[in-house]
């Protein structure tokens, strides 16, 4: 039964690395870790196309923690306009900073514990980084990742924590890091959260929402 599953996992991250296209996080990698962190926190229910050019603008002339520590609160809060709560993330992402530079001497943790230790991380966003800027087994559940694996029937979950714990158990840990960066993607481009396009999904012969829906 175990190996009958790991073949279907393999065959579904197979095929959908044919067609998979890079994260944010990936095409953000010339920044800091830091900076991911920060970019991390601001995709929070923001899509990637509104928060990608933010960062970037922002980036060009704030590089540490410090340097966002030293804006006020009106400027940075002016900066993120556009980006889902920016006012709430502006305050944590100052909080968070002087927790980096006062409890971390200005290095980005990477462990889940202090990641979640600061303002506006949350499990999703502390998983991103260790998976993403840490290159460590980390399985970062956001909507995508939780449709997406309760769909195919892999899992069957209510809300992400239970999912992210059903993946860690279902999924090989060599494999954690392409969860994330594989449902994503897909699910902003086939497996909408409405109405989606079963028809041209490549996956869709594992799926049991899919099954059903033909």
């Amino acid at each position: 039964m175990i190996n009958t599953i790991n073949n279907t996992i393999h065959k579904v991250f197979t095929e959908l690395e044919k067609y998979n296209k890079p994260t944010m996080l990936e095409q953000l990698h010339e920044y800091t870790h830091y900076q991911l962190l920060i970019a991390t926190m601001l995709s929070a229910r923001t899509k990637d196309t509104t928060t990608i050019p933010i960062v970037k603008k922002l980036f060009k002339d704030h590089v540490t923690p410090q340097d966002f520590i030293n804006m006020k609160i009106e400027d940075l809060e002016k900066a993120l306009y556009g980006i889902g709560f920016y006012k709430t993330k502006a305050r944590n992402i100052q909080k968070s900073s002087q927790i980096l530079i006062d409890k971390f001497h200005n290095v980005v943790p990477d462990t889940i514990e202090e990641l979640t230790s600061l303002p506006g991380v949350g499990r999703k966003t502390a998983n991103c980084m260790l998976s993403y800027a840490f290159n460590k087994p980390a399985i970062a559940v956001d909507v995508h990742v939780h449709r997406i694996s309760n769909r195919l029937g892999w899992i069957h979950t209510t809300t992400p924590e239970e999912s992210e714990n059903a993946l860690m158990k279902l999924i090989p840990k060599k494999s954690w890091g392409l969860v994330n960066n594989l449902f994503v993607d897909h699910g902003q481009r086939v497996c909408f959260p409405i109405n989606p396009n079963c028809n041209g999904c490549s996956i869709v012969e594992f799926c049991d929402f899919g099954k059903r829906k033909k």
